[in-house]
Parts: C-alpha cells; sequence; structure tokens
C-alpha cells in the first residue's frame, strides 16, 4: 500500500503549500514521488516521459528511486519532473 505523508512547503506568500509524498510500485521498482502543485513550482523542467517541457507554476510529479543507483551518492540526486499522465503512463 502506497504511503502518503504531507510535506510542508512555503511559498513565496509565507503561506504552507502541501505537497503530498508517497512510494509507487513501477515495473522498474520502486519509487518516491511527489504531486507538486503549481504554485511551488517556479522553473522549467523537461519531462523525461515525452521530452516536452513542464512550464513554472505547472501541477507535475516529481520522482526518484528509492534504491540509489550504483553510480550515485543518493537517491534524491536521480529525481526527475514529469507530467502527472506521463507519470501515470509509465510502467
Amino acid at each position: 500500500m502506497p504511503r502518503r505523508r504531507p510535506a510542508p512547503r512555503r511559498g513565496g506568500g509565507g503561506a504552507p503549500l502541501l505537497i503530498t509524498e508517497q512510494v509507487e510500485h513501477k515495473a522498474d521498482g520502486q519509487w518516491h514521488v511527489r504531486l507538486v502543485t503549481g504554485s511551488a513550482t517556479t522553473k522549467t523542467y523537461r519531462c523525461p516521459g515525452c521530452s516536452q517541457t513542464i512550464a513554472p507554476a505547472t501541477p507535475h510529479a516529481v520522482a526518484w528511486p528509492v534504491e540509489k543507483a550504483l553510480l550515485s551518492d543518493a537517491a534524491i540526486d536521480e529525481r526527475r519532473h514529469w507530467h502527472t499522465p506521463c507519470w501515470k503512463r509509465k510502467h
């Protein structure tokens, strides 16, 4: 069963933003996944699922493996920003 825990964040206005984090199982392993609100994003990212950009202020998913890759210092270093539908389509 995926676990959920809200992670309090502070936006530009000082109000806390709730970002949901859970562990999801995919064909290539377990992944930490955060669903980020649009107001929490200020940068442009490239989605690895479709290679298109994710514009600032767009809600999306941030995912990284539970187990780090052999050559990484930490699993969080492997995090990627995905369009939410692209992440859901990932095997």
